[in-house]
């Protein structure tokens, strides 16, 4: 099933597998609602992800327009990357200093937010009828729902510069043998093969990460058994190679000289400008293309981490992240009518004219425009064929805090692929005993 389309028309994902408080005399954290005279929330963020920002300031200035007495303050001053900004939004969720609202992931990491506890709970809000079931799940606990979409879901994968393809006569890959001799060629032409941004850590999650597809398609229950501690990556040898793909591109010596320091910008110019062929990303970051390099938007494609089948060949899906507040917020009323708008066809379309398409909305009722960039274009035949697997976060609460310092050492040949799959195990591992699940 496809949850895109070419013409502008409703788009869901239903089926999809699955600072302080600027006011007169009060800061952030506790105390009765102010709901005489004008308001001012503000929005926390980490720093890093220019698109994140933009999102955030386009709907911060969209809403006031349509509520003049309600602003909200875009603060986008938190940690650019994992684990700090987790770190950081854990500690002022658990000392009562969150701002009114804040920005972060959907998924697995919510549970270790202790939701239930330090979050308000919009369950019986009217506009959680108009969000898709899947993304609903996965803001959501057995005792309420937490949050609302500020982007759209999106696959994981490669971008690949389309005019180096084509001078060197390549084809997208499908397997990952494709891959790895494309990479020689575009190593023996010059390019650099594969851009790494490992100075900015997360990203070197990003290959072990759009691989599960591949996991998935191999075992559809595998979330499940993770869950439940009866698989891991160490011992699957499909799961493994969700870490051994990373030694592959460093042993093959196909990453940029200065993997280990450049940071997500200095990938996504490399990759739109063709200094680079290859460079493993969330299909979210076209929008900072488009932004910065509109002249080269159209030379950037996409394809999902390749496996050992052709013919099984996939992509990962990530849900959006997600507008939040803490339970203690001063102005509940406010901040969930900012989440009505964001929730709404008349959010989507801010975030659309702001950093363009980068996926489908999970938003009842939302359109994409038929001009949709490559990049989305080249997700739609994985939507199509039903090729589509939620990432791992999605379908289970066991995620390991350390993941990306784990790939930044496999990833520049520190430790060997089975040694990171090993690590990440036992981190894991401590993350389920620390939410108290069963069979750990």
């Amino acid at each position: 099933m496809s949850s895109f389309t070419r013409r502008a028309r409703p788009v869901t994902l239903a089926g999809l597998a699955i600072a302080g408080i600027v006011l007169a005399g009060c800061s952030g954290g506790g105390g009765a609602a102010d709901s005489s005279g004008p308001v001012t929330l503000t929005w926390f963020s980490g720093a890093g992800v220019e698109a994140n920002t933009t999102t955030m300031e386009a709907l911060a200035k969209a809403f006031h327009e349509k509520n003049p007495d309600i602003t909200i303050k875009v603060d986008a001053s938190g940690p650019s990357g994992s684990p700090d900004i987790d770190n950081t939004i854990k500690t002022k969720l658990a000392t009562g200093s969150m701002p009114d609202m804040f920005w972060y992931n959907s998924g697995s990491l919510l549970s270790a937010l202790n939701p239930d506890q330090t979050m308000l709970d919009i369950s019986g809000e009217s506009f959680v009828k108009n969000l898709d079931p899947g993304f609903v799940k996965s803001v959501s606990t057995d005792k309420g729902v937490f949050g609302v979409p500020t982007q759209s879901a999106g696959g994981g994968g490669i971008f690949y510069n389309i005019p180096i393809y084509e001078k060197l006569g390549l084809e997208v890959p499908k397997t990952w043998d494709e891959f790895m001799s494309n990479a020689q060629k575009i190593k023996d032409a010059g390019y650099d093969a594969v851009e790494m941004t490992f100075g900015d850590a997360w990203t070197s999650q990003i290959v072990t990460l759009a691989d599960f597809y591949n996991v998935y398609e191999s075992d559809p229950d595998w979330g499940t058994k993770w869950t439940e501690n009866k698989v891991n990556f160490a011992d699957d040898p499909v799961a493994q190679k969700s870490f051994t793909k990373l030694q592959d591109l460093y042993d093959g010596g196909f990453l940029n000289q200065d993997f280990a320091s450049a940071k997500l910008d200095d990938g996504l110019k490399a990759i739109a400008t063709g200094t680079a062929a290859n460079y493993p990303m969330l299909g979210f970051a076209q929008a900072t293309i488009v932004s910065n390099y509109p002249d080269n938007a159209g030379d950037v494609g996409f394809f999902g981490v390749p496996g050992d089948s052709a013919d099984a060949a996939g992509m990962t899906v990530w849900m959006p992240s997600a507008v939040y507040a803490p339970k203690n917020t001063p102005h509940p009323e406010q901040v969930k009518k900012f989440m009505a708008f964001v929730a709404s066809s008349e959010g989507c379309d801010v975030i659309t004219k702001a950093i363009g398409v980068t996926g489908a909305y999970v938003v009842k009722g939302c359109t994409l425009p038929s001009d949709a960039p490559k990049i989305v274009a080249d997700m739609l035949p994985y939507f199509d064929a039903g090729k589509t697997a939620p990432a791992l976060e999605f379908l289970s609460p066991v995620k390991g805090p350390n993941l990306a310092s784990i790939t930044v050492e496999v990833g520049s040949g520190i430790r060997s692929g089975a040694d990171g799959a090993k690590a990440y195990d036992e981190d894991s591992a401590k993350a389920a005993q620390q939410l108290g699940l069963p069979g750990w």
